[in-house]
């Protein structure tokens, strides 16, 4: 799931002040990781998920783009295009390839996506 800023909805607007909120947009459970990540376009992850199951990343996440553009691609469903300014809510079952030089921060259930990391790590290492 992504949205961009304008179309979260007003909660609080006031002089000097808006405040948008959209409930129930993502889930956490136990410790989240905050992480920032700086990717080059041309990056596609897919190669780096094989052996995970579903070949895919098993974390979700709720971020923000802070710039550049992405697409995640599900294992049960259509691909989706996230760009600068979106927030974002991605499930389980994905994996990212990078349109535009992108800066993207997630926040992510802590244990979940160091496993998914680690195993990145050892697929790059095993490639060196």
């Amino acid at each position: 799931m992504r949205i961009s800023q304008h179309d979260l909805p007003v909660k609080i607007d006031v002089p000097g002040a808006t405040a948008r909120q959209l409930p129930d947009f993502g889930l956490a459970e136990g410790p989240l990781a905050a992480e920032w990540f700086s990717l080059a376009a041309g990056t596609d992850i897919a190669p780096l998920l094989v052996g995970l199951p579903g070949d895919a990343c098993q974390a979700t996440h709720v971020g923000y783009v802070i710039s550049g553009a992405l697409v995640v691609s599900y294992t049960d469903g259509d691909p989706e295009r996230c760009t600068t300014g979106d927030l974002f809510s991605w499930r389980a079952g994905h994996s990212v390839r990078v349109e535009q030089d992108a800066e993207v921060i997630l926040f992510s259930p802590s244990h979940a996506h160091t496993v998914v990391l680690d195993h990145m790590l050892g697929v790059m290492g095993a490639a060196v």
